[in-house]
């Protein structure tokens, strides 16, 4: 996925109430940047931080720029949560998870289970339907891409959810996007959300699926490359 508009660099001044970030850009300008990720962003808020933005072409927009990435430990690393969804959709239709390869027919946001929309059902001839769920990463720790670096009782739900689907003769594959290429390893934050990674112990031992693919990060683009 390339970028469009096209980034700008800038440094990180601060982030505050969780979708705002004041940003100072290379020509001395401070703007106020949406910062689309919920998360506790552990480890990527230190003041001076090397950020890229780029700024939308809605002009009401109330926040006129987006916060995409940021350097930190000598790697670029995505921070905005809408894109995995995107880069899991460009992934998925070039192959590039073969795992998920075979499927005729791509929706997206479908309901199912108790008010919850599964972000990809893929369907195909003679096999059952394939419930697809995807979470943003990047977090490190000791070279490990971890989840989640905050509590995510929405994230429990959704492995439950899959759990039930997975009773019920579907496949079910929890997909973990790391905007990262500088990890050797995954696992569970389960110091940070015990309740999740007990739902994923579940979930794993009702026959959910769990993948793990990590980023290309660049200021040009970001693109899923390989699995970890």
């Amino acid at each position: 996925m390339k970028f469009t508009p096209a980034l700008t660099i800038g440094r990180l001044i601060k982030r505050y109430k969780r979708f705002m970030a004041d940003i100072e850009l290379e020509d001395g300008s401070i703007v106020t940047a949406h910062c689309a990720n919920p998360g506790a962003m552990l480890g990527l808020l230190d003041a001076g931080n090397k950020v890229w933005v780029n700024k939308s072409p809605d002009p009401n927009r109330k926040l006129a720029y987006n916060w995409q990435l940021v350097e930190c430990e000598n790697t670029i690393i995505g921070v905005n949560t809408s894109l995995p969804n995107l880069l899991a959709h460009e992934a998925i239709l070039a192959g590039v998870i073969p795992e998920l390869n075979g499927y005729h027919k791509i929706r997206r946001e479908v309901k199912y289970g108790v008010d919850s929309r599964i972000d990809f059902l893929l369907e195909g001839e003679g096999k059952p339907s394939c419930y697809v769920e995807v979470k943003n990463v990047h977090l490190k720790r000791n070279n490990t891409a971890q989840f989640p670096d905050s509590v995510t009782a929405r994230g429990a739900k959704h492995l439950q959810e899959l759990t039930r689907m997975t009773a019920e003769g579907f496949r079910c594959v929890m997909l973990y996007v790391i905007q990262r290429n500088d990890c050797d390893a995954f696992s569970l934050a389960a110091d940070i959300d015990v309740n999740y990674a007990n739902a994923a112990v579940i979930a794993k031992a009702a026959g959910v699926e769990f993948l793990t693919y990590c980023c290309e990060v660049t200021p040009q683009e970001v693109k899923i490359v390989r699995a970890l």
